[in-house]
C-alpha cells in the first residue's frame, strides 16, 4: 500500500507545473505536465482540475475581429470545415450570450487553512519569528503544531502517526487503491499555485529545501487530516453543470483562425524581404549581438538605422551554462536557462591594477551590508520599531519625496552607483568539479564555448568591434521585477554572461585554436567588449574600461549613436517625441508604476535565419530572433541546438503568456493593486489565499478589459532545407511530440526551392504555406 500511496503521488504532481520564486520568477508553461496530450485535450483537464479557463474570452475575440487580426475569409474556412455553417458574427454573438457561470468553492476552508500552514512553513526570510519547529520538515512542524490550531478543531498529538506516509495510510483505509490518483490530482490541483512552488522546492533541491524540507506526500498527509477534521469529503463533487461542447468548439476555431491571420501575416513579410535581400559586402564599424529577446527587435531596428552596424540575435545566456556569485551580497544565482544543469560558476576578481580599489569596494559593501542588516532589525523589532518610525520619519519622508517628485534623477543616481563594479572588476571562471588551470577551466572549453557562439549564429566577419549585449529590467517596487530580465539566464541579468563570452573571446590562446583548428580567423584589430541592454530605458552600457587606445574612438562613436538609438527606439515604444529617455527613466524608478515596461507581451513568433530576412521592415517586437546561416551550418548540429534550445524556451515563455492572459486569476498574477508579498518568494491576492503563479494583470492587458497582449501560440520560421529539419524533429521526440500536440507551431523557409514556405502537419509531413497554394496536397517527408 505504500509503495500504491507514493506511486500515484507522484503521478498526480505531474500535472501540476513549477511555481518560480519572485526572484527567479522564471517564464514556464502552467500545463506542461500535459504536453504528452494534444493542446485541445489537455486544457480541457486541465480545465477539470483547475476550474480554468483555457481560451480567450468572449470579450478578446470580439476585440480581435473588431481590429481585423481575425480574417473572415480564413474564419469562414474553418467553420465550414467543422461543419458550421452560419456567418462569424452569428458564432460571435452565440459566445457572447453564454455567460460562464462561477461554482462556489465547498473545499474553500481547507484552502484557507493549508495556505496559511504553507505561507508559515516556506518562508524565507520575510518572518521575523519563524515557524517552530521546521527542521522537522513540513508534516513534522505541523503535526507538533496543529494541536493549537483552533480552526482545525481538537486533536491530540497521540492522534496522529509519526509519517506523513502512515497518516496517508491511516485516512485512505477506506479509499480504494484505483481512486488514489483522482483523489490526489483534485487535491493538489486545488492549490496549484502553493503545490507548484512545493514543485519547485523538491525539484530543485534548493538550499531552503534541505534546510525545511517539504514534499507532496506530506501535503496531502496534512490537508487530507484537516478536511477530516473539517467533517469533509475527501473527494470533490462532479461538476453540475454541463460542459458545452459546442462552446469550446466555437472558441477553438476563433483562436485557430487568429493564429492562422498573424501566420499569413508573418509569411507575407517574411516572403517580401526574401525578395529584396541585398547582400552588403562593406565591413561594419561595429557588430552587436542581442538576446534573442522580443524586446531587443526594437533597439536592433534603431540601432542598424543609425550608422554601418550589424546586429545578431543569440540566446541571452550567451553559450554559458553558468551561475553567478555577485560581490554584492554573495549569492550566487543560477545564469542559464533552468532545463540546462549549470557546469561553471562565475565570480568577480580585479582588474589589473585594481585590486586596491576592489579591496575598498569589498569594504564599503560590507559597512553598507551592515547598515542595511541593522536597520532592518530596528524596523521589525518589537521593542524598538515604534522608536525607530518616530526618529526616522523626517528622512523616510524627504526620501519618499524624492522617490514621488523626482523619480528621474532618483534613477540616474543609483543607476550611476550601479555601474561601478564593472569598471573595477573582471569575471573570473570555474568549473563547479575542480580547478583545471590558472584560469579556471581547460583551453578547449574556453575555445569551445566561443566557437559555439559563431557557429550557432553563423558568423562570417569580424568588425573592429564586436559587442555582446546581455539585457535586464530596470523598475522599483516592482515584485515582479525578475521576470522582466533575461529568460535564457533563468531570470536574471545577462550582462555577467555577456562580460564572460567577450573575455573568453579577448584571450590570445582562444583565438589561436579558433584559427588553427576551426579556420575561425579573428582579426587583430577586433576587441569583443560586453554589454548590458536596459529594457525599461533601452540604455545600452559598455564595459569598455579596459579597451585598448586604439579602440577609443570607435568606441565613442559608438556611445553616441547608441544614445541616438535609444532616443529614437524610447519614441516608438512610448509614442512620445522629445522627452521619451525621460518618461522611460521616470518609469524606471516609479515607485507608483504598475508597468515599468511591457516585457514580452504581444510575442507570437520566433524566426531563425540571417538578419536580412527581418532587417528592413518593423516586427513590432512580437518576433524572438535567432541568427542562424544554413549554409555554414552543413551537418545541421547548429540548427538542432537552437531547436532543442531557445526554442524550447521561447515556447515556456509564449504559454506562460498565453495562459495567464485566458485566466488571468487561476494561470496569472492577478492585479497589482491587491498583491502582498508572503514569505519573499511569492505573491497572494489580498491576506491569503493560493499563491500567484504567472503575470499580473498590468502585465499583459493596458485596462481590466483592454487587451494588449494576443494570447496565441507560438508560430516559428526557419530558413532551412526542409530535409535538414524533418531529420532534426525524427530524432528529438520531445520536439516532435510538441509540434504534433500542436503546442507549437512550426514553419520552414527551404532556400534549396526558391524560399518557399511550408506548414508542419502532424507526423513529420509538410504543406505549402502560400494562400496560392493552400489546397495543394500534403508533401510527405523522405523515410528517415
Amino acid at each position: 500500500m505504500n509503495q500504491q500511496i507514493i506511486n500515484s503521488v507522484n503521478e498526480a504532481s505531474k500535472v501540476i507545473g513549477k511555481t518560480w520564486p519572485l526572484y527567479t520568477f522564471v517564464a514556464s508553461n502552467p500545463l506542461s505536465g500535459y504536453e504528452k496530450s494534444s493542446f485541445k485535450d489537455a486544457i480541457k483537464t486541465a480545465k477539470n482540475n483547475f476550474g480554468a479557463n483555457a481560451f480567450p474570452s468572449t470579450n478578446l475575440y470580439l476585440q480581435a475581429w473588431e481590429k481585423g487580426d481575425i480574417n473572415k475569409n480564413i474564419l469562414v474556412a474553418l467553420l465550414k470545415e467543422n461543419g458550421l455553417t452560419e456567418p462569424p458574427k452569428f458564432y460571435l454573438d452565440f459566445l457572447a450570450s453564454k455567460k460562464e457561470t462561477v461554482e462556489i468553492n465547498k473545499n474553500h476552508a481547507v484552502d484557507v487553512i493549508m495556505a496559511k500552514w504553507l505561507s508559515s512553513f516556506m518562508d524565507e526570510g520575510l518572518a521575523e519569528w519563524e515557524m517552530p519547529y521546521k527542521t522537522e520538515g513540513f508534516f513534522g512542524a505541523w503535526r507538533l503544531l496543529v494541536v493549537y490550531d483552533s480552526e482545525t478543531g481538537k486533536t491530540a498529538l497521540k492522534d496522529i502517526p509519526k509519517t506523513s506516509l502512515e497518516t496517508l495510510e491511516l485516512l485512505l483505509k477506506n479509499v480504494k487503491e484505483s481512486e488514489y490518483l483522482k483523489l490526489f490530482t483534485q487535491h493538489l490541483a486545488a492549490l496549484p499555485g502553493w503545490t507548484g512552488y512545493i514543485n519547485h522546492r523538491t525539484q530543485s533541491n534548493t538550499d531552503w529545501h534541505q534546510e525545511y524540507p517539504i514534499d507532496a506526500i506530506d501535503y496531502l498527509a496534512a490537508r487530507l487530516w484537516t478536511a477530516k477534521k473539517l467533517n469533509l469529503s475527501f473527494f470533490s463533487e462532479e461538476g453540475t453543470t454541463f460542459e458545452n461542447e459546442s462552446i469550446s468548439k466555437v472558441q477553438y476555431i476563433l483562436l485557430k483562425a487568429w493564429e492562422q491571420t498573424w501566420q499569413n501575416q508573418l509569411i507575407k513579410t517574411l516572403e517580401n524581404e526574401s525578395i529584396s535581400q541585398v547582400k552588403e559586402d562593406k565591413t561594419p564599424d561595429a557588430q552587436m549581438v542581442f538576446c534573442i529577446d522580443t524586446r531587443s527587435e526594437l533597439i536592433r531596428r534603431h540601432i542598424e538605422s543609425k550608422g554601418n552596424y550589424e546586429t545578431f540575435g543569440y540566446a541571452g545566456f550567451f553559450g554559458i551554462t553558468m551561475d553567478y556569485q555577485s560581490l554584492e551580497d554573495g549569492i550566487t544565482r543560477k545564469s542559464c536557462p533552468p532545463i540546462v544543469n549549470s557546469a561553471y560558476q562565475v565570480s568577480e576578481i580585479a582588474q589589473n591594477n585594481c585590486e586596491e580599489k576592489l579591496t575598498q569596494y569589498e569594504q564599503k559593501n560590507t559597512i553598507n551590508s551592515f547598515k542595511l542588516y541593522f536597520l532592518t532589525r530596528i524596523k521589525n523589532m518589537i521593542p524598538s520599531a515604534f522608536g525607530f518610525v518616530e526618529g526616522a520619519g523626517f528622512f523616510y519622508g524627504l526620501s519618499l519625496i524624492g522617490r514621488t517628485i523626482m523619480p528621474r534623477k532618483m534613477y540616474q543616481l543609483n543607476d550611476k552607483k550601479a555601474s561601478k563594479l564593472e569598471t573595477i572588476c573582471q569575471p573570473d571562471i570555474n568549473r563547479y568539479d575542480n580547478n583545471v588551470d590558472s584560469f579556471g577551466i581547460p583551453l578547449a572549453e574556453k575555445v569551445g564555448i566561443v566557437k559555439s557562439a559563431f557557429d550557432l549564429m553563423g558568423w562570417k566577419e569580424f568588425a573592429p568591434l564586436v559587442i555582446f549585449a546581455g539585457h535586464g529590467s530596470h523598475s522599483a517596487n516592482n515584485p515582479f521585477g525578475s521576470s522582466l530580465d533575461c529568460g535564457a539566464c533563468a531570470a536574471s541579468p545577462g550582462r555577467h554572461n555577456a562580460r564572460m563570452l567577450a573575455k573568453l573571446a579577448n584571450l590570445p590562446e582562444v583565438r589561436k585554436v579558433l584559427a588553427e583548428n576551426h579556420n575561425i580567423i579573428i582579426p587583430k584589430n577586433t576587441i569583443f567588449i560586453g554589454a548590458e541592454h536596459n529594457t525599461t530605458t533601452d540604455d545600452i552600457v559598455l564595459f569598455d574600461s579596459e579597451i585598448p587606445d586604439f579602440h577609443k574612438e570607435l568606441v565613442k562613436n559608438l556611445k553616441t549613436n547608441l544614445l541616438k538609438a535609444q532616443k529614437t527606439a524610447t519614441e516608438d515604444r512610448l509614442g512620445s517625441k522629445g522627452n521619451s529617455v525621460s518618461s522611460a527613466e521616470q518609469k524606471a524608478n516609479n515607485w507608483g508604476e504598475t508597468r515599468p515596461e511591457w516585457g514580452l507581451a504581444k510575442n507570437a513568433g520566433f524566426i531563425v535565419g540571417p538578419r536580412n530576412l527581418t532587417k528592413n521592415t518593423n516586427l513590432d517586437s512580437r518576433c524572438f530572433l535567432h541568427s542562424y546561416d544554413w549554409e555554414l551550418d552543413t551537418e545541421g548540429k547548429a540548427l538542432e541546438g537552437i531547436i532543442q534550445g531557445p526554442m524550447t524556451v521561447t515556447q515556456w515563455i509564449n504559454n506562460h503568456y498565453y495562459f495567464s492572459t485566458v485566466d488571468n486569476n487561476i494561470y496569472g498574477g492577478g492585479s497589482k493593486i491587491t498583491h502582498n508579498i508572503t514569505g519573499k518568494f511569492g505573491v497572494v491576492q489580498g491576506n491569503g489565499g493560493d499563491l500567484k503563479m504567472g503575470l499580473p494583470l498590468q502585465s499583459l492587458y493596458g485596462s481590466d478589459e483592454e487587451m494588449y497582449h494576443q494570447p496565441l501560440r507560438l508560430s516559428v520560421i526557419i530558413q532551412a532545407p526542409i530535409s535538414r529539419v524533418s531529420e532534426i524533429i525524427a530524432r528529438n521526440a520531445g520536439t516532435k511530440t510538441l509540434l504534433d500536440n500542436e503546442w507549437i507551431y512550426l514553419m520552414v523557409m527551404d532556400p534549396t526551392s526558391n524560399n518557399e514556405i511550408f506548414k508542419y502537419k502532424k507526423s513529420i509531413q509538410w504543406q505549402a504555406a502560400s494562400e496560392k497554394k493552400q489546397h495543394q496536397k500534403i508533401l510527405e517527408t523522405f523515410e528517415i
